[in-house]
């Protein structure tokens, strides 16, 4: 990676921050930019002032993935850096404090230091099987939440009425039952 210019990315939800840090770890320059597909292309323009160059993100996917799909896409490098890492590196850091150009700064830096490290790669079936897993993950909950809700609406119908867990209602401890309707 000689010459190469590392970008670091803090990427809380609203925005991403990215920090280029040359070899030496010198920061070069930072720019924030919205956290969507604008403006990753907006960062891509700017990022552009560096022929070879080199995107480090904090490995919190959930926060992340579609940074990474469309640098991807657009043919860029990307290392994932784990956060044990950067707990490391924002603890040996010169500049104290929490702020997204920092914490930017302290993801190149410890890139730099780390040279092995994951590369990402846009594999679109893995991909789509990871979204998956995550809407079934997503749907398990809401269902948890509804049955809770509706075990909760019936105990204020009637507080002698059984809900089991898993099933349906059953006859409480005064076996009164629903009535026809």
């Amino acid at each position: 990676m000689s010459g190469a210019v590392m970008i670091g990315v803090d990427a809380p939800k609203r925005t991403h921050t990215f920090a280029g840090v040359d070899e030496v770890g010198r920061q070069l320059t930072t720019r924030t930019l919205p956290a969507t597909s604008e403006g990753h292309l907006a960062a891509l323009e700017w990022a552009q002032q560096w022929p070879r160059r080199v995107w480090a993100i904090e490995d919190s996917r959930h926060l992340t993935r579609r940074l990474e799909a469309d640098l991807l896409r657009a043919g860029e490098t990307v290392v994932r850096v784990r956060t044990r890492l950067m707990t490391d590196a924002r603890r040996s850091g010169r500049l104290r404090g929490k702020s997204d150009p920092i914490d930017a700064l302290a993801v190149a830096r410890a890139t730099w230091r780390e040279p092995n490290l994951s590369v990402a790669s846009l594999n679109e079936s893995t991909r789509r099987i990871r979204l998956l897993v995550d809407h079934r993950d997503d749907l398990v909950a809401e269902r948890t939440r509804v049955q809770s809700r509706l075990r909760w609406r019936l105990h204020e119908i009637d507080p002698t009425l059984d809900v089991r867990p898993r099933g349906g209602c059953a006859a409480g401890a005064s076996s009164r039952r629903w009535p026809n309707t």
